[in-house]
């Protein structure tokens, strides 16, 4: 187990660099802490699998450094590394048995016979893979064949760590959740560093502890799914994460807080300092759905906008609103009043965000 850290990584496809070279992965610093369970999350083409192949071994970084605990590692070879990498598509050899598969590994490593036999059977039992061991791994279902391939790493004592990348897209939807909750359990177990990677929030989200937010080659926050949640660090983070995404929308400011078509929002004067500071015109505020505040009876202090959807969840209901010329969603509880054509809303101060250039501008508790 080790700690993983980048040092200026950046890389381009460019055989050789230059100034006006497209980054698949721009400039960045990061650490994955030993034994962390962690989501590389973000949308396809953002950088997340080009990340993962550079900490294999796998590709060359145009610049920078990876180094495992204090030692770099630029120059190893992947199997030099001792990190075990799980694909989308199960890497396991078709004509062996589960059981041959799972020694494999260590097989190659010279260990014992009793030893292999050991391991073998112990992370089978983990994996729930016990009745089928001596069953030809070609006759296996995919979640099986998944699993081997999550054991391939598992057995071995020296694994620095695991990294996944999208490992549960050929499965099942009602498989998912059960590999999920295992990958969980084995981290518990085994204290591996492991990085999970992924376009999926929800299996980033139930999966790892802390979260990398990748967009356009960079990691844009690193946080919690609270806090990815709550105080989204870019306009992405807030757009990506949340089922409905965040609600964005372009601002120009005012004396009393900022505008967008004929509709003022007041703001606090931390904020109103904040965009007088700024040298750029893009800005913008973002409020998640969950937290606009819908009135059940016209209000003063309230904006009044027009029901355009209500879309009935069970257990809450989504309202599309038209606010402006902007689209704005909001969340009810399912015992809330359900505004027919009017609605009332307004954007509680405390989950009110502030975007200049895209990031977050932190003042006062934000």
């Amino acid at each position: 187990m080790v700690q993983i850290t980048l040092n200026s990584l950046a890389h381009t496809y460019d055989k050789q660099p230059n100034e006006s070279s497209l980054y698949a992965i721009k400039e960045m610093n990061h650490v994955w802490k030993q034994g962390g369970a962690y989501a590389l999350l973000g949308p396809s083409g953002c950088g997340k699998s080009t990340l993962l192949n550079i900490i294999s071994g796998l590709m060359s970084p145009s610049q920078g450094e990876v180094l495992f605990d204090e030692m770099k590692v630029n120059e190893l070879r992947p199997q030099d590394r001792n990190i075990a990498q799980v694909f989308q598509f199960p890497v396991i050899y078709d004509t062996m048995t589960v059981y041959d598969n799972l020694a494999f590994p260590l097989r190659n490593m010279k260990v014992h016979k009793a030893k292999i036999h050991s391991k073998v059977t112990e992370i089978a039992e983990i994996l729930e893979l016990t009745s089928v061991l001596n069953k030809k791994a070609k006759h296996l279902t995919a979640d099986e064949k998944q699993k081997v391939s999550m054991g391939r790493g598992l057995v071995r004592d020296d694994v620095s760590a695991i990294l996944f990348d999208e490992p549960l897209t050929v499965i099942d939807p009602q498989l998912k959740w059960k590999l999920r909750r295992k990958l969980k359990q084995i981290h518990q177990q085994f204290n591996i560093t492991m990085i999970y990677v992924t376009h999926d929030q929800l299996e980033a989200s139930t999966f790892a502890d802390e979260i990398a937010v990748m967009y356009n080659g960079q990691i844009v926050q690193f946080g919690t799914p609270r806090e990815l949640f709550e105080t989204p660090n870019h306009t992405f983070v807030g757009y990506f994460i949340g089922s409905p995404g965040m609600n964005l929308m372009e601002v120009t400011p005012t004396e009393v807080g900022v505008r967008f078509d004929d509709v003022d929002v007041p703001l606090s004067s931390s904020y109103r300092d904040a965009i007088a500071k700024a040298s750029s015109n893009n800005i913008k505020i973002g409020i998640r759905p969950e937290f606009v505040h819908v009135w059940e009876k016209e209000n003063p202090s309230a904006l009044k906008a027009q029901v355009l959807h209500v879309e009935d969840l069970g257990t809450y209901k989504i309202l599309t609103l038209k606010l402006g010329e902007q689209h704005i969603k909001a969340r009810l509880q399912e015992d809330q009043h359900v505004p027919k054509s009017v609605a009332y809303i307004s954007f509680p101060e405390q989950w009110t965000m502030l975007y200049v250039d895209e990031f977050l501008v932190n003042v006062g508790g934000h």
